[in-house]
């Protein structure tokens, strides 16, 4: 039986969506849990940086994490903590540990679902991929942020994860309705099965959970003031999102222009750059 119990029928506004999730109650995937258990028999040849790549690679225990170092800095004066290892630094490795022991695996909780274990692994691979491609940009530019910039891209679709988790027959019968009609948008779909779209649903959630204000920024598909940073981060999105299937999608060619006036590149090297990242 899955530990996180089903949405079947939707909330009927945004507030009554966003009172369902708890970052304390995701799971992670199971990559992650192994991993942990084996940096926690070495606990004390671990430190912030190591077990931030670990951390980093999931983009559900980076939710956890910061949701609960947000948490944690509620009440004082503090600088907000923006990045995975700066919030192992603030926490401690073994404090970490101790509070996030014996976590739920993601893979688990769908067992039972294969297809929408497979829709979940999509949006999972998709993130991985606009992550690199964020930092990939980042790195070209000189971004002293490229971590947060990473981070952004990584999380950019964790509301879509939490769909798949939590509600997975809606998120099936969004999954069915763009595949009988290729030109529905993600967002006209998500309104009409769900009644809101995920992307509101997302950045109530971030602000909710109190997760850095400069994340909530960058990924936030309704922003009205574009910087390098959001610029980068959206064009990473659209990449990876474009280039599921393969580099020929017609967007592609827009997505190579975009790309290389922000790196201030020819569209060739634009190109060339956009394949190295996708081979690594």
């Amino acid at each position: 039986m899955p530990r996180l119990a089903r949405i079947e029928q939707p909330p009927r506004d945004l507030a009554g969506w966003a009172a369902l999730f708890r970052p304390d109650a995701l799971p992670v995937l199971a990559a992650t849990a192994a991993e942990l258990d084996e940096l926690a028999a070495h606990e004390d040849d671990v430190d912030a940086h190591l077990l931030s790549e670990t951390v980093a690679a999931d983009p559900l225990l980076t939710l956890k994490l910061l949701a609960h170092v947000g948490e944690l800095l509620r009440h004082r004066e503090a600088t907000e903590v923006e990045t995975v290892t700066g919030a192992l630094v603030m926490m401690g490795i073994p404090p970490f540990f101790h509070r996030f022991a014996d976590m739920a695996v993601a893979e688990d909780e769908l067992a039972d679902l294969p297809e929408a274990l497979d829709g979940f692994r999509a949006v999972l691979r998709r993130s991985h991929r606009a992550a690199r491609f964020a930092i990939g940009f980042a790195v070209h530019r000189m971004d002293h942020d490229a971590p947060l910039i990473h981070e952004a891209a990584l999380l950019h679709d964790f509301a879509e994860l939490l769909l798949w988790l939590h509600a997975p027959n809606l998120a099936l019968r969004i999954a069915a309705a763009q595949a009988a009609d290729p030109t529905l948008r993600s967002a006209a779909a998500q309104q009409a099965v769900l009644g809101i779209e995920l992307a509101d649903l997302q950045h109530r959630l971030m602000q909710q959970w109190r997760l850095p204000s400069l994340l909530v920024q960058l990924t936030d598909d309704h922003a009205t003031h574009s910087t390098p940073q959001l610029r980068n981060v959206m064009l990473a999105i659209r990449v990876a999102r474009h280039s599921t299937q393969g580099w020929d999608n017609a967007a592609i060619p827009d997505d190579v222009r975009d790309v290389a006036e922000l790196l201030q590149l020819s569209a060739e090297a634009a190109t060339r750059l956009l394949r190295e990242i996708d081979e690594d």
